[in-house]
């Protein structure tokens, strides 16, 4: 039943994610190229509902960056090829989230192989000034996971794209 559970899970978020992911991409390569770089400038506030944050790319061409999940400020690599949020263990521990052994029920594909992950929901996720509310995420053993990861299940219910070496948010 927990297979059948997980299984179902993850079709569910790849269900919301990749047409979403899709939506973005299309607009990202529409849009008109001198409208992005004029929005990728600088972070933005226009109006009481919109926010707006621009990542400059590391030396690696990733995108990093500090987020405040539960309250806490954690380090995230920006991965718009994972699902969903994942956090390490450890990390996950500082938050005050500790799985048991049987929570672990997702089949989890990362670049160390395929690993088993518990599902958890965030209350609340920050980066920058935009906020994203009950956010579903995996915790996964720390030695199958470099560094954490914001995934999809966040990315998926802000704006972005990427121009020039930046990679713009907006909500």
């Amino acid at each position: 039943m927990r297979s059948v559970l997980a299984f179902a899970f993850v079709v569910f978020i790849a269900a919301v994610a990749v047409p979403r992911y899709v939506d973005n991409m299309k607009s990202v390569t529409a849009a008109a190229p001198a409208a992005r770089a004029a929005r990728a400038e600088a972070p933005t506030t226009s109006g009481a509902n919109y926010r707006s944050m621009t990542i400059q790319s590391g030396a690696n061409g990733q995108f990093s960056v500090q987020a405040t999940v539960e309250g806490r400020r954690m380090e995230f690599l920006i991965d718009t090829g994972a699902a969903a949020i994942a956090l390490r263990e450890s990390e996950a521990a500082r938050l005050g989230i500790h799985p048991a052994r049987r929570d672990y029920v997702v089949r989890a594909y990362t670049a160390n192989g395929v690993v088993l992950a518990a599902p958890v929901e965030l209350e609340r996720v920050e980066v920058g000034s935009l906020t994203v509310r009950n956010v579903r995420a995996l915790v996964l053993p720390d030695e199958a996971l470099g560094q954490n990861l914001l995934g999809m299940t966040f990315l998926s219910r802000v704006r972005f794209e990427h121009h020039n070496g930046r990679l713009v948010l907006e909500q």
